[in-house]
């Protein structure tokens, strides 16, 4: 078995006796989590930050072993900006935009995922999983530190659950033996696996394809640049049907080669057939060193409901997608938007239960929605039949040569914020030639303003962004403070803030979600218009 010199397993929640075990009954808890992975963690840092008490439960006691996901999103980066970490996920990636595709040893086209000024952040950097998770985890200890009300308990691991109708029971096993804790809300971010899912009987729907990909994490120094490669058919074929190549930090890169349905796993990751590959793909004058390798299976699967009364999924625990298009991690952030928020105000009082059914339906919407791109470029990778491989080869010809043929090569789509267009808690759009790009349900896109980028002006509360618009400070309705932030399209010449807020309009008015969606909009204040969307918003208004 190859060593692995890469990842770390980093001890950063060791194990330490709470108080919980020694008391005489069941302590309850307003909010506890199973699984301290990136989604687990980043969840309880959403809820630490809105002062709500909340437990981490994991079985290990920090970070695993392997790079796992690599590739995080702009949205995630914005996501962790919210938290007060995106900097530092930017700043210990790497940062990449382009991407190329290849036929063989030709360069079919090349496309820029964020081609467009005025954003603070990348369309993707890339970072190992456990660095990521590293640098949620440090925003913890500094969030805990300022008071934050965040426990995460390493090696306690939940052995059974019992559900009842306002609260759970968790049977919890420890180094020191074992102890009981209630929970009122029970946030399962256990991971694809997940014991959870399984103890409440529980499981995915979905397909799994018969395909395996190799991955391979090597050190090397390389003169590729930091791109996106993906070669359909490459002409080192004898190293697989297709391959893709990524850089991380550290000199490392990581390499994924389609080895086919029908293998001898074992066989595969031995080190003598995996550098076999590696050859063949690099040429005997590269000296790289091994760092992790993994073989997985492409599946598209999700849970039918993510929410079951008190248990709530996220992450993979919820859902399941391929690797290509870096949809996996991607989208457990933004569940972990999505929820942290409405559990939030749920858990204070300011929000009916039946809010947390809209995480239900919001997120099942983009896990659908990332499936059904996962399930494209699965079949658009590996063709199924004599006719979709020639017809596949047959787009990649065009894409050549033709612009009007490049949408249809799928490579991976890759990760994109979901829309929640015709949803509940969607309220009115009265602004009239307003762009497309920023109607109710759409995350919100940054723009430049007067003095840096305007999402992180927004912070983690409902606001009302004024644009060109007149908003009285100080508003609060049913006891939820609206943070009010007024720009003008003048403070920004590049005339980014202005296309993406205004379109033909002269005046905006948003009410923007704590998760940076738009609520609602219109061309001008009306206090009664924002109370009714904002309760809307809230799940106080279902009409």
């Amino acid at each position: 078995m190859l060593q692995d010199r890469y990842s770390l397993a980093f001890k950063l929640y060791p194990y330490q006796r709470s108080p919980d075990q020694d008391a005489e009954t069941p302590v309850r808890r307003p909010a506890v989590i199973v699984g301290g992975g990136p989604i687990g963690i980043a969840t309880a840092l959403d809820l630490g930050l809105q002062d709500v008490p909340v437990v981490v439960l994991d079985d290990h006691e920090g970070i695993g072993l392997g790079s796992r996901a690599i590739c995080f999103a702009k949205r995630t980066l914005e996501i962790a900006d919210r938290y007060g970490c995106g900097d530092d996920v930017r700043d210990q990636g790497v940062v990449w935009n382009v991407g190329k595709v290849f036929h063989e040893d030709r360069k079919v086209f090349e496309f820029n995922l964020l081609p467009e000024e005025g954003h603070r952040y990348p369309a993707f950097v890339n970072l190992p999983q456990p660095h990521f998770e590293k640098v949620l985890v440090d925003r913890v200890r500094r969030a805990q530190a300022e008071g934050a009300p965040i426990d995460l308990r390493g090696k306690n691991r939940v052995e059974a659950v019992e559900v009842g109708h306002d609260h759970v029971v968790l049977d919890i096993s420890t180094p020191e033996g074992p102890y009981r804790l209630e929970a009122d809300w029970l946030i399962g971010c256990d991971g694809a696996s997940s014991p959870l899912r399984g103890m409440l009987g529980l499981d995915f729907e979905g397909r799994v394809f018969q395909d395996n990909f190799l991955i391979a994490d090597i050190r090397m120094t390389a003169d590729f640049p930091t791109e996106r490669w993906f070669w359909f058919e490459p002409s080192f074929r004898n190293a697989g049907a297709s391959a893709l190549l990524h850089k991380q930090p550290g000199g490392v890169w990581r390499i994924d080669f389609q080895i086919g349905w029908d293998i001898d796993r074992k066989e595969e990751m031995k080190e003598e057939n995996i550098r076999r590959r590696l050859d063949a793909m690099l040429g005997d004058a590269v000296d790289y060193e091994i760092v992790w390798t993994s073989i997985y299976t492409f599946q598209c699967r999700r849970m039918k409901k993510f929410r079951h009364g008190r248990v709530i999924f996220a992450g993979d625990a919820a859902h399941q997608v391929s690797p290509f298009g870096a949809r996996g991690a991607n989208s457990g952030m933004q569940d972990v938007d999505n929820l942290g928020w409405k559990l939030g105000l749920v858990l204070k009082g300011l929000a009916p239960e039946r809010l947390l059914d809209s995480y239900d339906a919001e997120r099942v919407c983009g896990a659908d929605e990332n499936i059904l791109n996962s399930t494209r470029s699965t079949d658009f990778i590996t063709p199924k039949s004599k006719i979709s491989h020639i017809f596949r080869n047959a787009v990649l010809d065009l894409a050549e040569h033709h612009e009007f043929a490049r949408p249809l090569v799928n490579s991976g789509r890759l990760s994109v914020p979901c829309t929640y267009d015709g949803l509940p808690l969607n309220g009115a759009d009265a602004l009239p030639g307003g762009p497309s790009g920023t109607r109710p349900g759409v995350p919100c896109p940054d723009a430049p303003v007067k003095d840096g980028f305007l999402l992180r002006h927004l912070g983690t509360d409902f606001t009302l962004l004024a644009v060109d618009a007149d908003t009285p400070e100080g508003l609060e309705i049913d006891a939820i403070p609206l943070r009010r932030v007024a720009v003008s399209v003048t403070d920004d010449p590049s005339g980014a803030l202005a296309a993406r807020y205004l379109g033909q309009a002269t005046s905006a008015i948003y009410l923007i979600r704590p998760d940076q969606h738009v609520a609602a909009r219109w061309d001008r204040f009306d206090e009664a218009a924002v109370a009714s969307a904002l309760r809307r918003a809230c799940a106080k208004e279902t009409t």
